[in-house]
């Protein structure tokens, strides 16, 4: 029986992962400054929905992006 899982795709997966998650940090980290006011405190003081849905629709779109580039 071949091995279905080889060593070689787990270590690029886990590489890509990384990767991905390094991008959507630094992208978030461009969001939250290049927006008025600071976004933690909007979000979790303020409970301003508005600006989480925003943020959500943010996190939903950077990840597809991430996720079709790493994808190919």
């Amino acid at each position: 029986m071949e091995n279905l899982i080889h060593l070689k795709d787990v270590v690029s997966s886990i590489i890509f992962s990384f990767f991905g998650l390094a991008l959507f940090g630094l992208a978030f980290y461009i969001f939250d400054k290049i927006t008025p006011g600071d976004l933690s405190c909007e979000i979790l003081e303020k409970q301003n929905v508005a600006a989480a849905i925003v943020i959500a629709a943010m996190i939903i779109g950077l990840s597809l992006i991430i996720a079709m580039s790493i994808h190919g």
